[in-house]
C-alpha cells in the first residue's frame, strides 16, 4: 500500500512548513505531491499537466521559495501568466507561503503605474510575476533585467498560447539566463505546448497529475449581473426566498466582510464575520456557530475560509468576483458535497461579465445567468411558509387559554377580521415589500457599444497573417493617437480579429485603415445607433 504524502515529506524546510500550517493546508494535492520534490532537485526543466484548481501556485511557489537567495538583490525567477488577475493572485499567494524568509516578490502587469513598478524594480526585487506585454514593456526600457534568472515559469501555458502571446513569450525568452530551469504549467498540452517545449526547453520531465472533476455536477452554479450598490440587497433576496439558507458568503476584502455581515445583523438575519484580524478564539467561537447552525450565514474572505471544512451548505455566495479561475473552484467546493445538492451563486458588475468569461473557460464550469428574485415572490414563499407553520401548530394540541381568548375576541369581531389583524400584527414587518429596497437592471449588454462608451471592432487580420495582439496594438497605435491600454479585449482568430476600444477613438480607427476600392480592414461589428442620418 503506498504511503500517504504529507508536505513533511516533500524535502521542504522546517521554516516553510511552519508557513504552509499557517494557511492550514493539511495534504498535498496530486500535483504538488509530484512537482514539489522534482523541481528541488534542480537538474530538468518540467512539464506539468495539472487542471485549474488543483494547487499549481503553491506546487511551484514552494520550492521556488526554497531555493531564491533573499541576499542575492536581484532578479532570480520570472513567473509568466495571462492575466493580471492571476498575476496579482500568484504574487499573493507567493507572498503568503514564504513564510519568515525575507523574499520580495511583486506583479507587474499592464493597467498598473509603470513608474510605480519602476521603483519597486530599483529597490531589488527576488521573483516578478508578470503579464507577457508588460514585461516586454519593461525589457525595452531596460528596467528589467533576467539575464541571472535560475527558474522560468510559464504559469497557464495554454491559457497564454490562446490569447495569442506565443510571440511575445518567445521574445521574453531571449531575454533570460540560458542555464536557467524553465517550468510549463498548463492544463492541456497541444502541439504548440510541445514544439515551444521542444525549442526552449532542453530536456524535460513531464508530470501528470490525474484528472479530476474541478466542480461537482451537484453543484448548480448561476450568477447575477447588479450594480455595486445593489448586491447587499440581492444578497437578502437571495437569503429570503430559500426555506433554510446555510451558506457562506465570500468578499475580497476585510472592510467587506465587516460591512455586509454588520448590516446583515442590522436586518435581523444571523450572520458573523470570519478574517484576518479576528482572533483564533473568536474564530473557533464562530465557526462552532456556524457548524451547530446557531448561524446561518458565515462572511469570509479567501484566506479566513482555508480550513473551513462544513458539511451540508446550500449555498456558496461570491459577493466579490474571485480573482481567478483557482480561487472560483475553491470557493465553489464548499457546497454540493456528500452527495448534496448546493448553488454557488455569483455576483458581477457589468464590467466584470469579461473576467467571469475567463474563469468559466479556464475552470471548464457551466456558469447560468440569472434574475435576482423579484419582491413578489418572496413574499409569496413566506406566505405560505407561515400557512404551513400554521398548518402544523393546528395539529398539535393548543394550551386552552387560547381558546378562551379567540372565543373573547370574536364576541365583536367576525372570524375573517380577526385572523386578519392577528397576521398583520405577527407578521407586518416580515410581510412588509417595503422593507426591501429596489434593485434597478442592468442595461442589456451591447457587444458594439458597452456602458463605458466602448465599441467592438473587425479586424480583417488573423492567426494566418500571423498577428498576435502585440502587434494589431502596434498597428492601430502606428495609424491612430491612442494609447495601448485603451485597446482592450483582444480576440485572434485564424482569419480576423477582434479588439474594443473607446467610441470615441473608433471611428478615427475605421477611417484610417479605409482605402479606394479595397475591402475595409477594419469595420464596426454593429456600428452603434444614434449617428447622424444621410
Amino acid at each position: 500500500m503506498e504511503t500517504k504524502k504529507t508536505f513533511s515529506n516533500l524535502g521542504l524546510s522546517e521554516t516553510t512548513l511552519a508557513a504552509i500550517n499557517t494557511k492550514g493546508f493539511e495534504e498535498p494535492t496530486a500535483i504538488q505531491a509530484i512537482t514539489i520534490p522534482v523541481m528541488l532537485r534542480n537538474d530538468t526543466n518540467i512539464i506539468a499537466q495539472a487542471q485549474t484548481g488543483t494547487g499549481k501556485t503553491a506546487a511551484f511557489g514552494l520550492p521556488l521559495i526554497e531555493m531564491i537567495n533573499p541576499e542575492a538583490k536581484f532578479v532570480q525567477a520570472l513567473i509568466l501568466v495571462p492575466t493580471r488577475e492571476l498575476a496579482i493572485q500568484v504574487s499573493e499567494e507567493i507572498n503568503s507561503l514564504k513564510g519568515s524568509k525575507q523574499i520580495i516578490t511583486i506583479p507587474i502587469y499592464g493597467g498598473q503605474s509603470i513608474d510605480q513598478q519602476l521603483r519597486r524594480l530599483k529597490r531589488g526585487v527576488h521573483i516578478v510575476v508578470g503579464s507577457p506585454g508588460r514585461i516586454i514593456d519593461h525589457l525595452k526600457r531596460k528596467t528589467l533585467k533576467l539575464g541571472k534568472i535560475a527558474h522560468l515559469i510559464l504559469d497557464e501555458a495554454d491559457e497564454m498560447l490562446n490569447m495569442g502571446f506565443i510571440e511575445d513569450m518567445e521574445e521574453i525568452f531571449k531575454h533570460t539566463n540560458p542555464d536557467k530551469r524553465t517550468l510549463l504549467f498548463s492544463a492541456t498540452i497541444p502541439a504548440r505546448i510541445k514544439a515551444l517545449a521542444h525549442k526552449y526547453m532542453e530536456g524535460y520531465e513531464l508530470l501528470t497529475a490525474g484528472k479530476e472533476p474541478l466542480t461537482t455536477n451537484l453543484t448548480e452554479q448561476i450568477y447575477f449581473e447588479v450594480k455595486a450598490r445593489d448586491k447587499f440587497e440581492a444578497l437578502c433576496r437571495i437569503i429570503d426566498i430559500e426555506e433554510d439558507f446555510y451558506g457562506l458568503v465570500f468578499c475580497r476584502t476585510k472592510r467587506d466582510v465587516d460591512t455586509v455581515a454588520a448590516h446583515l445583523v442590522d436586518r435581523g438575519y444571523d450572520a458573523e464575520p470570519i478574517h484576518g484580524d479576528i482572533s483564533q478564539a473568536q474564530r473557533e467561537r464562530t465557526l462552532d456557530n456556524f457548524r451547530k447552525q446557531k448561524c446561518h450565514v458565515l462572511i469570509a474572505t479567501d484566506v479566513a475560509a482555508r480550513g473551513i471544512d462544513v458539511e451540508n451548505l446550500t449555498h456558496v455566495i461570491n459577493y466579490s468576483l474571485p480573482q481567478d479561475p483557482e480561487s472560483y473552484v475553491h470557493r465553489i467546493g464548499r457546497t454540493g458535497r456528500a452527495g448534496n445538492e448546493g448553488t454557488a451563486i455569483t455576483f458581477i458588475t457589468p464590467s466584470e461579465y469579461k473576467q467571469l468569461m475567463f474563469i468559466q473557460r479556464v475552470a471548464g464550469s457551466d456558469i447560468k445567468k440569472s434574475q435576482v428574485p423579484q419582491v413578489k415572490d418572496i413574499i409569496k414563499i413566506k406566505k405560505k411558509k407561515i400557512y404551513e407553520d400554521l398548518a402544523t401548530i393546528l395539529e398539535e394540541e393548543i394550551d386552552t387559554e387560547y381558546y378562551v381568548w379567540a372565543k373573547t375576541l370574536l364576541a365583536d369581531k367576525s372570524p375573517k377580521e380577526i385572523i386578519a389583524a392577528m397576521l398583520c400584527y405577527c407578521f407586518e414587518d416580515v410581510l412588509n415589500p417595503g422593507a426591501y429596497g429596489e434593485i434597478k437592471e442592468v442595461a442589456a449588454r451591447a457587444k458594439e457599444v458597452d456602458q463605458q462608451g466602448k465599441t467592438r471592432l473587425f479586424v480583417a487580420l488573423g492567426k494566418k497573417d500571423k498577428m498576435t495582439a502585440r502587434k494589431i496594438v502596434d498597428l492601430i497605435i502606428s495609424r491612430v493617437p491612442i494609447k495601448a491600454k485603451n485597446i482592450s479585449d483582444i480576440q485572434i482568430m485564424d482569419k480576423f480579429s477582434f479588439l474594443t476600444v473607446p467610441f470615441t477613438k473608433a471611428e478615427q480607427i475605421v477611417v484610417s485603415f479605409k482605402e479606394k476600392g479595397s475591402r475595409p480592414l477594419v469595420t464596426h461589428v454593429n456600428k452603434p445607433k444614434g449617428g447622424k442620418k444621410k
